[in-house]
């Protein structure tokens, strides 16, 4: 168990050593340990290593020019610099969000980035000046289509925050594919089997094989079958896919060139990186921010209230786990898997810094 402050520290120094600047390493320091604080440790720490391995293989440039290709008073197409997504991505919903101040929404899609963390930190930036945020993002080609039988598409993640009134904000952060892979990465740590109905070998079968996905197998979509619904998750993943990758002129579907040892390249051709989009949408474009937060609580009170099933004590609002989490989490310490130390160790002694059990 560790305190906020060493790993927070301990990540800002590795994000500075590989040639960040002060500001920008915060700013990716931050990020990171929102997901750890938030216990969405799968796009925490776990995460550094992969960022490592970009920036030694010359995949990511630490200081990229984020560059405006094209904007209207609403609207703006980003090239990210082949820069993290951790540096690249903030900067574009700031972008949304000016422009949503002017033009009532702002609407902002990237190209040439890589993987930016949990899509609810940057929807959540829109909260405080009364709007509602939205981001989403495509990512390595590991979820079949439905009637596929190789990954083509990412696990594709869309986050929505809601400003409220008395109540806590409404933020929905969820994968569009049924798991996300760092949490099946996790399960194959413990040498745990994954919940059935979420993967398939590279035959087609069902499997329960966490590892599966390093032997050319698949995560089904959202909803599994067509009969329980897997096509409308398709749809899903597929709608952040075209809005994060194709509106850009990003790398989509299976034409991402893989930040994954494991997953093979199967496009031969141009690295654009991944894709981001992100939207800014002003309350007062519509109503009083006061009278939607205030009916925004109404709603939200509505369901906590709500009756529910034998064994269930209350309704869950969307982004409810995640905020008591990070409440609880900034009190006390934050627990690191054996495996992630492990590698952050190694990362450590790479890069010449003390390891942050002797910080």
């Amino acid at each position: 168990m560790y305190s906020y402050k060493v790993l927070f520290d301990f990540t800002q120094s590795v994000f500075k050593k590989i040639g960040l600047a002060q500001e920008e390493a915060h700013q990716a320091a931050d990020i990171l340990m929102r997901a750890e604080l938030r216990n969405i440790s799968t796009h925490g720490l776990m995460r550094l290593p992969e960022y490592i391995n970009l920036w030694k293989n010359k995949r990511i440039t630490v200081s990229p020019r984020f560059t405006v290709v094209h904007e209207t008073p609403s609207t703006a197409l980003v090239d990210g610099g082949k820069g993290l997504g951790l540096v690249t991505a903030p900067k574009a919903m700031r972008l949304a969000i000016e422009k949503a101040k002017t033009a009532g929404t702002g609407w902002v899609a990237v190209r040439n980035s890589y993987h930016f963390g949990i899509a609810g930190y940057y929807a959540m930036m829109a909260l405080e000046h009364d709007m509602i945020g939205i981001s989403m993002t495509n990512a390595n080609p590991l979820v079949a289509p439905t009637f596929g039988l190789h990954g083509m598409l990412g696990t594709n993640p869309i986050a929505m925050a809601i400003p409220t009134g008395m109540q806590p904000p409404f933020v929905a952060d969820f994968a569009t594919a049924p798991i996300a892979r760092g949490k099946l990465d996790v399960m194959e740590e413990n040498g745990k089997e994954a919940p059935s109905g979420l993967l398939n070998d590279k035959y087609g079968n069902p499997t329960m094989d966490a590892g599966i996905l390093k032997e050319n197998g698949a995560l089904l979509t959202l909803g599994g079958n067509p009969e329980t619904g897997g096509h409308k998750g398709f749809c899903m993943t597929a709608i952040v896919d075209i809005l994060s990758a194709v509106l850009p002129g990003a790398n989509f579907g299976p034409t991402v060139v893989p930040t994954l040892g494991y997953v093979k390249d199967k496009t031969g051709g141009e690295d654009k990186g991944i894709g981001h989009f992100f939207g800014a949408i002003r309350i007062d474009a519509f109503q009083t921010a006061e009278e939607f937060k205030s009916n925004m609580d109404l709603w939200i009170e509505t369901f906590r209230n709500a009756e529910t099933v034998p064994g269930r004590e209350k309704i869950i609002i969307p982004g409810d786990p995640e905020r008591i989490a990070e409440q609880e989490n900034r009190e006390k310490s934050i627990e690191v898997s054996s495996q992630t130390l492990m590698k952050l160790k190694q990362i450590s002694e790479e890069l010449e810094l003390p390891f942050f059990d002797s910080i």
